[in-house]
């Protein structure tokens, strides 16, 4: 039996990296970029970000800094505005927390985690959430989910990670944890072949933690 889940967030329990893609698009299309997505998924699944395409077309960092801060604008703009919640996400939790204490590993920056969850039921059932500003190294680095453990007080074995990504999988391999990942259509094509578990909605996540009784 699983005692502990750490989540994701970004796509797993709300819908918000098709708006985070949207975001940067628009903000490089301001300065007559044109972001190719594919390229752009690619580049996410390796730990790159929104700029590898622009760095790489030879725009300067001044200009990247500049639109980077545009890009957070409209970013909170959809979070404020767009629909992302993940339906039976919060039926789903509600039934976990019968069965283990949960957290939150996140990628995703304090001002815009706060943002999603003004209005929203999913962090009552989290024992603490870490965001981009409480780890040095990011995502498929294994720290963020390394330091979910320590705070959890939990060892590997009693541990699943759940993740929609290549590059979250990637940290809890790489922090050795069990990964469940779950099905979101933006990152589908991405590499899941070392996933412990793929599931299509979150409900399915207790018969996973539950198996070994």
């Amino acid at each position: 039996m699983k005692k502990y889940i750490l989540f994701d967030h970004d796509g797993v329990l709300v819908d918000t990296e098709s708006w985070y893609y949207k975001a940067g698009e628009r903000a490089l299309a301001d300065i007559g970029f044109t972001v190719d997505k594919e390229q752009y998924l690619r580049d996410m699944s390796r730990g790159l970000g929104t700029w590898a395409q622009a760095r790489a077309a030879g725009i300067d960092e001044q200009a990247i800094s500049r639109q980077r801060a545009v890009r957070n604008d409209y970013y909170q703009e959809y979070l404020r505005t767009e629909a992302i919640e993940i339906e039976g996400v919060v039926e789903a939790l509600a039934e976990l927390s019968k069965y283990v204490r949960m957290a939150i590993v996140t990628t995703a920056k304090r001002a815009d985690f706060d943002v999603i969850h003004e209005k929203r039921e999913i962090r009552r059932f989290m024992d603490f959430v870490l965001v981009r500003e409480d780890y040095k190294l990011a995502k498929p680095h294994p720290e963020p989910y390394l330091t979910g453990l320590k705070r959890l007080g939990a060892g590997k074995e009693e541990t699943l990670v759940v993740e929609d990504s290549a590059r979250g999988l990637n940290s809890a391999v790489a922090a050795g944890i069990n990964c469940a990942v779950v099905h979101n259509e933006f990152t589908e094509a991405q590499d899941f072949s070392r996933a412990s578990y793929r599931i299509e909605t979150l409900i399915e996540l207790k018969d996973i933690v539950l198996e070994a009784i």
